[in-house]
């Protein structure tokens, strides 16, 4: 990864940026995929498609507890792609899907400055209700306004490999589609079939989300307790 560096809010970031510790809560769902790429046609990008016309959302919640852009709260709405020059459809090709970061939201001014500027990923300023437990559960509103509220059951154990797992990110903002290649090693994985319940709210977001379908079944709900992940910089795309 490159040693670049970037200056935000007047702290010079060296690349790469390191996620030493993080948690993670998340729920997909089977949507209509034309539907999906309706909603992500801005991108350039084509939505994968886990079944014909199926196409898979992801809906997360991250809590960054050690990390170079500080502590703080992240909800995200993803859509799974099709890397650009590729044509995979189909479960057995589901692992070399990209994530395309449709709508994000975060409760710290520096990560929203950093995210849009290094990677372009879309942050606004969000307001978060977190309780631990079994089921975990979240809300998300923006300026009083709800988005979305959300319960995620613990599910069985997974084994995780020890190596590093390279993933990559999509983000359209400006008109500018950018790749953003994340290594990530986890620990503590739970995950299980359906296990989260949805209630969305009036927030534009809860919108889209809502012509998708959602509330709806989840297709799946994981958890991870611990997430190391370090991001280079971001790639444009023609």
């Amino acid at each position: 990864m490159s040693e670049s560096q970037h200056t935000i809010a007047g702290t010079v970031l060296t690349m790469p940026v390191r996620v030493r510790k993080a948690d993670v809560h998340s729920a997909m769902f089977t949507v209509d995929a034309a539907a999906a790429q309706r909603l992500i046609d801005y991108s350039g990008l084509k939505v994968f498609e886990v079944r014909p016309g199926g196409a898979v959302i992801n809906l997360l919640l991250t809590r960054f507890i050690e990390c170079d852009l500080g502590q703080y709260n992240e909800f995200s709405f993803c859509v799974m792609v099709q890397p650009p020059g590729t044509n995979i459809r189909g479960f057995r090709s589901f692992g070399e899907a990209g994530t395309f970061v449709h709508r994000m939201a975060v409760d710290g001014a520096f990560t929203l400055e950093a995210g849009r500027k290094i990677w372009g990923y879309p942050k606004i300023m969000a307001d978060f209700t977190v309780a631990d437990g079994n089921p975990f559960s979240f809300g998300v509103s923006v300026d009083g306004v709800s988005v979305i509220e959300m319960t995620i059951g613990r599910g069985l154990p997974v084994p995780m490999p020890a190596r590093p797992r390279r993933l990559l990110t999509y983000t359209n903002i400006d008109g500018t589609t950018r790749e953003t290649a994340a290594d990530q090693t986890s620990s503590g994985m739970h995950a299980r079939i359906g296990g989260a319940t949805v209630k969305l709210g009036e927030h534009a977001y809860a919108k889209e989300l809502a012509s998708l379908g959602l509330p709806k079944r989840a297709m799946a709900a994981m958890s991870i307790a611990n997430a190391d992940m370090t991001f280079g910089d971001a790639d444009e795309i023609a």
